[in-house]
Parts: structure tokens; C-alpha cells; sequence
């Protein structure tokens, strides 16, 4: 098994006072070269925007692009929808840029600030029809048992969202002290775990809130919390960019 650890206070950070963006991978102003993507994993950005802030109207093409709000209420709209939509803490939102398209993200709150993470993952599929898809999901299904959130658009799994690769993203809420051992769908796959919120043990390895850890050549590995842990899985072929 190959570990890779990211440290919370290793991320890129932005203050542009209305946003603060946290930054695991290589974007915008932040870059490192040896944090450029994991895998098919290209952006994890863990962002803080400020009431009824947000991104005005850009495009994105051939990319999968996935949205987990965590406390807030997200607004969005793009060019296959004309109305504003609300996206609230326990749903999960995807969308595949494909051949392009364009969209909006504010915080629809005016006074409460709006937390969420936003994932970009490479399609294994370039120039697909463009797609959205939105679902909610119970806490009570991820405790202490994993939940499903997003799977390939390829396999017949009716529980999750759908994306362009063969990727699975997943959650997790572990009471202190618990055990779960997690399976890979492949050994050429691997997974980036992102600690939510609290602090467990990989094998001999102890991360906190917010600390990441890459995992990859091996079929399986086992995790301890420590405290009572909320755990985001992100599972992806471990391709090479070029």
C-alpha cells in the first residue's frame, strides 16, 4: 500500500474577502507541482463564501464537476436550466461539462455564510452531452456504514449520481471508536480520503479535521477513529496527465 498525506494547513489558500477558497490541488494562483491532481482527481476546493456572494456566469467543458454543500444554502444556474436552483447540506449535485457549459453559484442566503466543497473529476469520455443531476441524501444512511453519492454514468447503481468515470464518491460517519475497512473497486484504482471533521487512524497513520490522505496499490485498508469522524471518499483510476 502507498500512502500520500496532505496536511489541512499544507492547501493553498485564497482570502479574496467574500470567498475564502482552500485549495488541495494546483488552481487558480496556488500551484505545487507534486499537488497537481491525484488520480482522475483534478480540484478539491473547500470554499467559504460570503451572504448572497458568489461566482457570476463562466463556462467549463469535459470535466465532471461535483458539489457537496455543508452548511448554507448554494443557488445555481446554468445554460440547461433557466431558473435559479437550490442546493442545501445533505444533497449532492453533479454536473458533465462535456461540450460545454455555463453557470452561476451564489450563496442564496443574506445573512449566513455558505460552506461546501466542490470537486472536479477528468472524464474518461470527452465532448459528452451536457448533464445535471441533484439528490438528496439521509445522514442516517452513512452512519457508521458507507453511503454511495456519485458512481459511473456505465454501472446500473440507481442509488447515486452519475459521472463520466469510472469513480466512486462516497461518505461516511464513523462513531468514536468504530473500525470500517474500505474496498477498492480495482487495484489501479485509488482513493483520496478528506476528513470532514474529526481525527482517525489509517493503518498507523493519524490525520484531523480536514487533513487528506491519497491511498492507492492496495485492495483494501482498514480505518480506527479516534473520535467521533465524518469521512469523504473520492475513488478514481490513478491515470497519469500529461
Amino acid at each position: 500500500m502507498k500512502t500520500i498525506v496532505h496536511k489541512a494547513s499544507s492547501r493553498g489558500y485564497a482570502n479574496h474577502g467574500w470567498l475564502q477558497a482552500t485549495h488541495s490541488f494546483s488552481f487558480a494562483n496556488f500551484y505545487d507541482p507534486e499537488k497537481v491532481n491525484f488520480g482522475a482527481i483534478r480540484v478539491l476546493n473547500d470554499d467559504l463564501i460570503a451572504p448572497k456572494m458568489g461566482f457570476g456566469t463562466h463556462p467549463h467543458n469535459n470535466m465532471e464537476i461535483i458539489t457537496i454543500p455543508l452548511r448554507g444554502v448554494l443557488k445555481h444556474r446554468d445554460s440547461m436550466h433557466n431558473e435559479w436552483q437550490s442546493v442545501l447540506p445533505g444533497e449532492v449535485q453533479v454536473m458533465s461539462a462535456g461540450t460545454g457549459v455555463e453557470h452561476s453559484e451564489i450563496n442564496g442566503s443574506n445573512e449566513d455564510h455558505l460552506s461546501l466543497f466542490q470537486l472536479w473529476i477528468i472524464p474518461n469520455k470527452e465532448n459528452v452531452e451536457p448533464r445535471y443531476g441533484q439528490k438528496k441524501f439521509t445522514e442516517s444512511d452513512r452512519k457508521n456504514k458507507l453511503q454511495k453519492l456519485v458512481t459511473s454514468i456505465d454501472e446500473n447503481d440507481e442509488g447515486s449520481l452519475k459521472i463520466h468515470q469510472d469513480a466512486v464518491v462516497s461518505r461516511i460517519d464513523l462513531d468514536k471508536g468504530k473500525e470500517f475497512d474500505y474496498k477498492l473497486k480495482t487495484m489501479n484504482h485509488g482513493v483520496y480520503m478528506m476528513v470532514i471533521s474529526g481525527n482517525l487512524s489509517v493503518e498507523d497513520i493519524k490525520v484531523d479535521t480536514r487533513d487528506a490522505i491519497g491511498i492507492y496499490e492496495t485492495n483494501d485498508f482498514k480505518i480506527v477513529a479516534n473520535e467521533a469522524s465524518e469521512i469523504l471518499f473520492i475513488e478514481v483510476p490513478m491515470i497519469q496527465l500529461n
